[in-house]
């Protein structure tokens, strides 16, 4: 099966260019001039055609937590976002992902259900570094550990000690372990969270803990040689740090997330708990670091931590920021978000297809994936960079309509989503569940 979408803005690896992509049996296989094609779908001129998203960090949490989020409802979400490949996080489903019966579980609860592109994450917990290798041979992309404790009491943390050991061990076998940093010691010394004031909660997860927490990763990461990818960066104080480990050698990339990007602490309302994430969106003057750091690429991409609950979690009628489950829905909406404050910036539709699709893509060895290029999988992306529209939670396909985006004003509309050359549409799902180095 052949086709050409043509578009006076395509892009590409090379920049932005007008171009024709003839897609054949679902693969890229050439970006022609643009008038070199015969009969094309064209897109309108208020449209991009970028490469498809592909956001490393999603929390799916089926099964077990299915009514937090599916299979089903999140990878609909993905598509309608532009994201064509997603990873799922090893947590809040359950069993979570650390052993290879745990995997083929969540394997089978998402056969036949994905809408896009889907790859699992291994988890790294205590008493289960036997177990590593087995996920690694059956294509987990990596694996996940936390430094504090991850909220749920199956995903237990690992103590710097244990950290260190575990990075040996995946040094051995090339593996890389992806690292939410933020450390438990200095956790527990800080303020406790309480209350409605965000200001409080702010307190309680101060810049230090993750400060702290990273440098303690980049010295194991130092001591063992081992590749490691640091989750969610939030406290642009770490930036210079990243860029001085990779300076020395170390194998150091970091992702940070949309929320990190658009809000602001001083911004958020008592009670406001649908903003609360850990670790925690911090003030406008972190927020331009962030950004300052993206453009620098000492921060290499953005990705959602899209981690939704039941409405009841999170608090809303009490608005404790002590108590309320702490996680951002963004999936759908990730894109529209990190344009709408990138052309702020004066960053171009490019550098967001690479922080988000290319980035991504080749820090987990998706080398088929993020690019519009001969021999890439045909996702594709329609988007009208200047088309708006206010976030409406109750038309978001992920499962519980609960979102710090509500009532936001978005610059950017994804129009057509396309899978290895089909339209994603509310039909039959045509994902596929991918394993590392097949992709």
């Amino acid at each position: 099966m052949e086709f050409v979408i043509r578009a006076r803005r395509v892009v590409t690896p090379a920049g932005e260019t007008a171009a024709s992509v003839r897609v054949r049996d679902g693969v890229i296989a050439a970006v022609e001039p643009y008038d070199a094609a015969g009969e094309a779908i064209d897109l309108p001129d208020d449209e991009v055609l970028l490469p498809g998203l592909v956001d490393t960090h999603v929390h799916i949490n089926e099964p077990g937590r299915t009514e937090w989020e599916g299979f089903a409802t999140a990878t609909r979400a993905a598509a309608a976002g532009g994201v064509t490949t997603l990873l799922d996080m090893p947590l809040n489903s359950l069993p979570p992902t650390c052993t290879v019966d745990a995997l083929q579980i969540k394997r089978k609860a998402a056969d036949g259900r994905c809408h896009v592109d889907v790859g699992f994450w291994g988890g790294a917990i205590p008493g289960n570094v036997d177990d590593l290798r087995g996920l690694h041979d059956e294509g987990v992309f990596g694996f996940k550990c936390f430094l504090a404790p991850s909220g749920v009491d199956e995903f237990p943390p690992l103590s710097v000690a244990e950290l260190e050991r575990y990075l040996a061990e995946l040094a051995g076998f090339g593996a890389m372990m992806i690292v939410h940093a933020e450390d438990g010691d200095a956790l527990e010394h800080a303020p406790a969270a309480s209350g409605r004031a965000y200001a409080d909660f702010l307190a309680s997860r101060p810049r230090g803990a993750e400060n702290l927490a990273i440098a303690e990763l980049i010295e194991a990461a130092r001591h063992t040689g081992a590749a490691v990818h640091l989750l969610h960066l939030s406290s642009s104080d770490a930036a210079p740090m990243v860029r001085s480990a990779r300076r020395d050698g170390i194998a150091i990339t970091a992702e940070t997330c949309p929320h990190y990007l658009v809000f602001e602490a001083q911004s958020i309302a008592e009670g406001a708990t649908q903003f609360k994430c850990c670790p925690p969106i911090r003030e406008a003057d972190n927020r331009e670091d962030l950004w300052t750091a993206l453009g620098r690429g000492d921060i290499d991409c953005i990705v959602s931590d899209h981690s939704p609950c039941v409405p009841e979690l999170k608090g809303l009628e009490h608005g404790d920021f002590g108590t309320a489950w702490g996680g951002i829905s963004s999936l759908q909406i990730g894109l529209p978000a990190v344009w709408t404050e990138a052309r702020r910036r004066g960053h171009g539709i490019g550098d967001v297809a690479r922080w988000m699709a290319q980035r991504p893509a080749e820090i987990v060895g998706l080398a088929r994936k993020g690019r519009i290029a001969p021999g890439c999988d045909a996702d594709l992306v329609a988007f009208a960079p200047d088309a708006a529209f206010v976030v409406d939670p109750g038309r978001l396909f992920h499962r519980n309509p609960v979102t710090p985006y509500a009532d936001r004003a978005l610059a950017g509309v994804v129009r057509r989503t396309w899978l290895r050359g089909a339209l994603v549409t509310d039909g039959e799902p045509r994902g596929r569940l991918i394993r590392r180095g097949e992709a």
